[in-house]
């Protein structure tokens, strides 16, 4: 267990409008920092305030990108209980990016302890307005300074937070996705699979190109036959084709969304058929959509949570889902993931870690 040493704020910022945050722009009082360094290991956990970080410019983050972060939330129930939702599912993901990336693992239960460790002493800015949520940015970055490509020797993981609305404009509305088929998010062997900055740098091409077409976000295909869908935007895609469930399998270019995972299980529950071991191409989508097929397609992911789709472009064609409307097991799924977490629904699957 970490010693947390607290040092608060002695001038306090003045709270957003919770009715008008929008996502990410807005910062609470405080920070958790702890360092690692050759034979200390990780050491001198706090809270303090939050302020600018101080590096030296040959710190290897900077060079040669060995970073990692995580996504999570808090959520205020209408009670005014603070809580989380599967936090030590993120703990296991960090671990899996600081394994593939030579970064020391932090374990599971420190992990988490820092994260409700900040939650609680900024507990009052965790937003109650319908929808809003306390967005948690876990990440750790390389500070040695050194020019050679190594793995660092020192290391500093810090946890920020950020009061939030909805991620897109559009709220729950259907969104308008462009396949990409020339630039790639991931590739085997690569780090498709973990949450690195790196990948979100590659993406940025793509998305700036959809965008200036018209489309909220990119489907990405694989890396290597541009065949295989993975991949939209940040999230993890589903599509329901003909009343059974498909996603990309997780096996070394796709991230294993913990949204995903916990739509998985509940699908699975309400007895729908979900098939997440075999790949699926961008051809059987198009030609499901074309005979009629193709009854549902979201996304799924921390910050949107669940968000539908209602038109998709491919080379020339573009199709509309469900008539652009929102799907059925669409709005269960984003009902059911959003009731547990703000503390509507039961937590029958015990994913709730209360602060």
């Amino acid at each position: 267990m970490l010693e947390i040493k607290v040092t608060k704020t002695t001038t306090p910022k003045a709270k957003p409008d919770e009715n008008n945050l929008g996502f990410g722009t807005h910062y609470t009082d405080h920070m958790f920092r702890m360092e690692y360094t050759e034979g200390q290991g990780w050491h001198s956990a706090r809270i303090e305030p939050y302020q600018p970080i101080s590096l030296d410019p040959a710190a290897m983050v900077f060079h040669y990108a060995q970073e990692s972060f995580e996504g999570m939330k808090a959520y205020r129930t209408a009670e005014g209980q603070v809580q989380l939702f599967r936090p030590e599912k993120n703990g296991e993901r960090l671990q899996s990016t600081h394994e593939r990336l030579c970064i020391p693992t932090i374990p599971v239960e420190d992990f988490v302890q820092a994260v409700k460790a900040l939650v609680d002493v900024d507990r009052d800015w965790v937003p109650s307005a319908p929808g809003t949520s306390l967005y948690l940015r876990p990440f750790t970055i390389a500070t040695e300074p050194h020019l050679g490509v190594k793995p660092s020797e020192s290391y500093e993981f810090i946890v920020i937070a950020s009061p939030s609305g909805a991620y897109y404009a559009e709220g729950l509305d259907p969104v308008k996705i462009y396949v990409e088929d020339e630039y790639v998010r991931a590739t085997p062997g690569g780090t498709g699979f973990i949450k690195c900055g790196g990948n979100y740098a590659a993406s940025l091409a793509g998305q700036m190109k959809a965008h200036d077409l018209g489309y909220s976000q990119v489907l990405w295909l694989d890396g290597v036959e541009r065949k295989y869908v993975e991949e939209v935007g940040s999230m993890n895609c589903f599509f329901k084709i003909d009343g059974v469930i498909r996603t990309a399998p997780t096996v070394g270019t796709v991230l294993p969304g913990i949204t995903r995972m916990s739509c998985i299980e509940l699908l699975r529950d309400w007895g729908y058929t979900v098939d997440c071991d075999n790949r699926l191409s961008i051809q059987e989508v198009m030609e499901a959509a074309h005979a009629g097929k193709l009854e549902e397609v979201f996304g799924t992911g921390t910050a949107a949570v669940v968000s539908p789709v209602g038109k998709l472009y491919y080379e020339g064609d573009e199709v509309t889902v469900n008539d652009g409307n929102i799907g059925q097991v669409t709005q269960r799924l984003y009902d059911t993931l959003t009731g547990i977490q703000w503390g509507v629904l039961p937590d029958e699957k015990g994913w709730i870690v209360k602060v």
